[in-house]
């Protein structure tokens, strides 16, 4: 692996375990067993860091919320969608400690974050109207925009309400909690009754929390 991404690697599993601004270059630099001007010529501090990071979070997530939809999903599959959208936050969840305090002090990152709340949003959106048009969905267009609303906030706040609440729970878990909220926002409208489809979610669920367990104790 070239010494730049080594950096980047250790740069990204430090500022999530211990927080971004706990971390400084010369921590990075003695995990990458490099000396601090060796990092500097990769790397001109930590704003640079941050930006390179920030261009793979955004490439991820652009690959995801742009994936195309053009048949209605299954649970287990709109499960699976929204999995994988929590995980590409997960492995870059340093963005979003704190997040306040992260734009602020890198103003930079600013619009391309706002750009990124509107993609989550449009992606939501585009999901609810094309299983509302297949009939699936029973909601009129201001509680699409309201619903898809209230998953920008589950994408985004999540992991962090998480963190207080259950500050020992695994990845898995946690994320498996955050697709469950997010399909739960969704049952009010489900036209084959939301018990139904409550139901559907809630085995999911249980099963999915049960094979990261097992997964776990192997």
């Amino acid at each position: 692996m070239k010494t730049r991404d080594r950096i980047l690697q250790a740069s990204l599993a430090l500022f999530n375990e211990e927080g971004e601004t706990n971390v400084s270059t010369v921590d990075i630099a003695n995990q990458v067993d490099i000396s601090p001007g060796n990092l500097y010529y990769h790397f001109k501090g930590k704003d640079a860091l941050i930006a390179a990071l920030y261009e793979a979070f955004e490439e991820e997530m652009r690959i995801v919320l742009t994936a195309p939809v053009d048949t209605p999903l299954r649970a287990e599959d709109n499960w699976l969608y929204f999995y994988i959208v929590f995980e590409e936050i997960f492995d870059f969840r340093f963005f979003y400690r704190n997040l306040t305090d992260l734009l602020t002090r890198y103003p930079q990152l600013n619009a391309r974050f706002q750009d990124l709340l509107e993609r989550k949003q449009a992606t939501c959106t585009a999901m609810l109207s094309n299983l509302g048009q297949h009939g699936i969905l029973d909601m009129q267009e201001y509680e699409v925009e309201q619903t898809s609303t209230r998953l920008t906030m589950l994408l985004t706040y999540w992991l962090n309400f998480e963190a207080v609440r259950h500050p020992n729970a695994s990845g898995p878990d946690i994320i498996h909690g955050g697709v469950f909220h997010v399909l739960s926002h969704i049952a009010p409208y489900f036209s084959g009754g939301r018990q139904v489809f409550t139901d559907v979610i809630a085995t999911l669920y249980e099963d999915q929390i049960a094979d990261a367990a097992k997964r776990r104790g192997r």
